[in-house]
């Protein structure tokens, strides 16, 4: 059994009681009703609670080691009431230890596998499938965390945040790596990075994507130039980095970057560029086609799967990587033409009158995007169904009626998880702005009933675009979590109207 020392190698921290070479340990926790012997638990500080103040219990309950924050005198029980065999240090950022303690109990996984990380405010989940699509085409073993959960050699995980607690990421990759998977892809989202979860992982590859004001509150970043910073600590993460340059601010972040930097663009010079974008919708198709020159003479003819100016964006990413990583061009087109990510603009159901998609676009900038990418393939009308989550902020409602009403040729109002609220009052918060901007409109509040109005009303050419839960499995009312996927719904509707 480890001793407590042997996990605190890369950890700075002063010694309070006790002697941690001589404290055996089997795990740590963070949760203070998991304290027992052999255990390390971390005290940290949370938006609503301290874990400092549960000190006696856990030193009642036989914990071995103890991290805190505070300074001894601030601590609720004195150091003369610690048991000669308990260990407690003082740190400085509880979350930094927690992150570097669970790489050590878990045998630095990460250090066994190549580790590709990307980050951005739009493209993270669609560029890492695109990513794991490729590496798998190849005979690669690889596994994926990010917003759709953990999946790794056909084993799949719901998780409730897009980059999981640091306990959680070491505990997962050694899964992977014990089943043998040489890559692994994750989504760093810039709330992993502020609370230390991603703390001691070197990346092999760092991937950004693109920066727009997003997650800016009360508990995510207090302003842009945070939630900036934040965003590109994972070139100080990383081995290699890899930049869209056609981003906002890819000047500034390349220029800082203090890893080696390659760079991907579709409109300025950089080391891999996409050209000749064509924008193809048939009854068996509806993507893009493009070009891809980059180093190392790489010279692609890609067919994408997948619509829009911005999934090129999106696979030039994972091109560019594993381009890098030395996968073969063949196996690299092949995976482009068949990649699939539940609930990213998603095509559902197709027939020679409709195409209907699934996305998880939940604000006005995300609808914004899918719609004006939907509308370069020229619908003879563009339906959207949507509503908004209940008990979140009223902005999101008031910005995606106005966004309906200026690019959708018809809303479809309807339920999307309400909470605690009235599902016909999120609408009528909704409809406070389209309808003054003139957005024709009907209402279905029930979303099933929603889903096959759109279906069954559908003209010639129409594409129809159900929005705002994706790969969301469940529609919450009252607290109550009931079974509901768009892209169930759709397929059902198409079978039981035979369409």
């Amino acid at each position: 059994m480890p001793k407590f020392s042997d996990w605190l190698n890369d950890i700075n921290y002063t010694v309070v009681h006790g002697n941690p070479d001589k404290v055996e340990v089997s795990e740590v926790v963070f949760d203070s009703r998991k304290a027992a012997p052999e255990t390390v638990f971390v005290c940290m500080k949370g938006a609503n609670v301290d874990s400092h103040s549960f000190l006696p219990e856990v030193i009642r309950q036989g914990a071995s080691a103890i991290v805190v924050e505070e300074e001894p005198e601030k601590l609720p029980v004195s150091l003369e009431d610690l048991p000669d065999g308990v260990a407690l240090i003082r740190v400085d950022s509880a979350r930094e230890a927690l992150a570097k303690l669970s790489a050590a109990r878990f045998g630095y996984p990460a250090r066994e596998m190549t580790v590709i990380a990307v980050t951005g405010t739009k493209g993270k989940t669609t560029t890492a499938h695109m990513i794991r699509s490729i590496l798998e085409t190849a005979g690669k073993r690889c596994g994926i965390i990010g917003t759709t959960g953990v999946e790794y050699c056909g084993r799949h995980f719901e998780t409730k945040n897009t980059t999981p607690e640091s306990y959680d990421l070491h505990s997962y990759f050694r899964k992977m790596r014990d089943a043998g998977c040489e890559y692994l892809v994750m989504e760093a989202s810039s709330q992993g990075f502020k609370l230390h979860r991603t703390d001691g992982i070197q990346f092999d590859y760092g991937i950004f994507t693109n920066i727009e004001p997003d997650h800016i509150g009360p508990n995510e970043h207090k302003d842009f130039a945070e939630y900036k910073y934040y965003k590109s600590m994972i070139f100080r993460q990383s081995k290699v980095g890899l930049l869209n340059l056609d981003a906002d601010y890819a000047d500034e972040l390349l220029q800082n970057a203090p890893c080696k930097m390659y760079t991907f663009a579709l409109d300025r010079t950089a080391d891999f560029m996409g050209s000749s974008i064509e924008h193809v919708h048939t009854d068996q198709f509806t993507g893009v086609e493009f070009q891809v020159r980059g180093r190392n003479r790489l010279q692609l003819d890609v067919k994408l799967d997948l619509p829009g100016r911005y999934n090129v964006y999106n696979a030039m990413a994972a091109i560019s990587v594993c381009s890098l990583i030395g996968i073969d061009s063949h196996r690299i087109l092949e995976a482009m033409r068949y990649v699939k990510v539940d609930g990213r603009v998603e095509i559902a159901f197709k027939n020679s009158r409709m195409t209907v998609i699934v996305d998880y676009a939940h604000n006005a900038m995300a609808m914004e995007n899918l719609l004006s990418t939907l509308r370069a393939y020229h619908p003879k009308r563009l339906v959207v169904v949507f509503g908004c989550g209940g008990n979140r902020s009223k902005e999101r409602r008031y910005g995606m009626g106005e966004t309906a009403a200026k690019m959708a040729d018809l809303s479809i109002l309807t339920a999307d998880n309400s909470r605690y609220e009235k599902t016909e009052d999120i609408i009528n918060d909704i409809k406070s702005t389209l309808v003054p901007a003139g957005g024709k409109y009907v209402e279905v509040p029930d979303r099933r009933e929603a889903i096959q109005y759109a279906m069954t009303h559908a003209e010639d050419g129409d594409m129809i675009a159900v929005i705002g839960k994706g790969h969301e499995d469940y529609n919450e009312v009252n607290g109550v979590r009931t079974h509901f996927l768009d892209r169930e719904v759709i397929e059902e509707t198409a079978r039981q109207f035979g369409l």
